[in-house]
Order: structure tokens, then C-alpha cells, then sequence
């Protein structure tokens, strides 16, 4: 069964709640967490954390600054956005 946008969605804020305000998690959890061959979910799992972000529901996060998923490279992190 094929992986909805909704579905990533859902459980990006449902690991980032579990993990609490001050935790962050790794997209590569999100995509573990929907599939077997989860690599190929990550381009997906990362734009609909952007749609998060641009939504004020979470942060995207890197070496514990909130930054901007367009301009970002490498490694980030997802977290609960600081309301």
C-alpha cells in the first residue's frame, strides 16, 4: 500500500509530540516508522516537514537553530514547533 502525504504528515507531529517541545527527531524515523524501503520516502518526508513548518506546527532544526528547509543543507533534525 502506498505511503499518503497525510500519512507523513500524521506521524511527523505524532514522533515529535511523543518526543516532547525540547526533543528533536531525525526524518529518517518518520520514514522507518511508514515503510520497509523507507529511503525512498525521505525527499517526500522532508518537503511535507517543510509544509509543517511553514504551518507553525513544527521546527526544522539544525545544530539546535530553527532554519529554513528551502535554504538548508545536510542533516536536520524535526521538532515541535516553540509556540
Amino acid at each position: 500500500m502506498a505511503v499518503t502525504d497525510a500519512a507523513i504528515r500524521a506521524r511527523i507531529v505524532e514522533i515529535c509530540r511523543a518526543r516532547g517541545p525540547d526533543k528533536t527527531c531525525c526524518p529518517s524515523d518518520i520514514a522507518r516508522g511508514l515503510a520497509d524501503d523507507w529511503r525512498g520516502l525521505m525527499p517526500r518526508v522532508r518537503g511535507q516537514a517543510g509544509r509543517l513548518a511553514g504551518e507553525g506546527q513544527i521546527e526544522i532544526r539544525q545544530n539546535g537553530r530553527a532554519v529554513d528547509i528551502a535554504t538548508a543543507r545536510g542533516p536536520i533534525r524535526l521538532a515541535l514547533a516553540k509556540h
